[in-house]
């Protein structure tokens, strides 16, 4: 029997050290082809490049480095026939991120949205992040670990609808682990503006400074008390809750453009 295959990619770029250790530990056990940014695109959440052209180069046999966004490296892979990927992958795997993707982050994350683009072909994913204090080999192979239990669940009968994983893993070397859901995760926002030599104004996004929730069952609790977190996130981001209150706002929309 043939052994399961892995579509690897991250946010970090394809060279990141994160994503070769993941890489060698998944190889134990999966063929793994790896896809990833030709350079890092952190924080490129699930952009896709839609107005300038891609460039792909295979940097060795299973890797491609390609100049576009996380979830456009997923995508490339996916839609390209047998140029990348043998066949269709068992499993998406984006990471090891340097840094955590807690909370709010995952809007945001270029490593989470990579393995959403793979949810939302249809295939298994998770998306993988460890904080850069922890030990790099450890925390690599606690991933691999748990893309294997994913692809031994597959086996056992694969679920009805396709399912996004997001694992945590904080500073250290040997972690419990939880199912978490999102908590808090607070930054201080800010805009710092700057004049360079020839007298001309140029800004950079602040706010890295960062407060977590301590809420029971939250990743970001996890996280504070050094456990790995393993967090289900949903595809269908609708809101029913809401929807008493969108049909109002519709009522009253349509009274005031008659």
């Amino acid at each position: 029997m043939s052994r399961p295959l892995v579509l690897l990619s991250n946010d970090d770029g394809w060279d990141a050290p994160g994503i070769r250790a993941l890489g060698d530990e998944l190889g134990r056990f999966a063929e793994v082809v790896t896809c990833a940014p030709e350079r890092d695109q952190c924080a490129a959440s699930h952009s896709l490049t839609l107005d300038s052209v891609l460039r792909l180069r295979q940097v060795r046999p299973g890797v491609f480095a390609l100049d576009g966004t996380p979830a456009d490296c997923v995508y490339v892979a996916v839609h390209s026939g047998t140029r990348l990927l043998p066949r269709r992958p068992d499993l998406v795997v984006s990471g090891m991120n340097r840094g955590p993707n807690l909370g709010v982050d995952v809007l945001y994350s270029g490593t989470v949205a990579a393995a959403r683009e793979g949810a939302n072909r249809g295939l298994p994913a998770l998306a993988v992040s460890a904080d850069p204090g922890a030990d790099v080999a450890p925390a690599a192979v606690f991933g691999a670990k748990l893309a294997a239990a994913v692809l031994a669940r597959i086996a056992a009968g694969p679920p009805d609808t396709p399912f996004l994983l997001n694992l945590n893993i904080p500073a250290g070397s040997d972690w419990p682990l939880r199912v978490t859901k999102l908590g808090r995760r607070d930054y201080d926002h800010g805009v710092v503006y700057r004049t360079d030599p020839r007298g001309r104004e140029y800004l950079w996004l602040a706010g890295t400074t960062h407060r977590h929730g301590r809420e029971p069952g939250t990743d970001t609790a996890a996280y504070e008390e050094g456990c790995a977190s393993l967090t289900p996130l949903a595809l269908d981001v609708s809101a029913p809750e809401l929807a008493s209150l969108a049909h109002e706002i519709a009522a009253r929309g349509a009274s005031l453009v008659r």
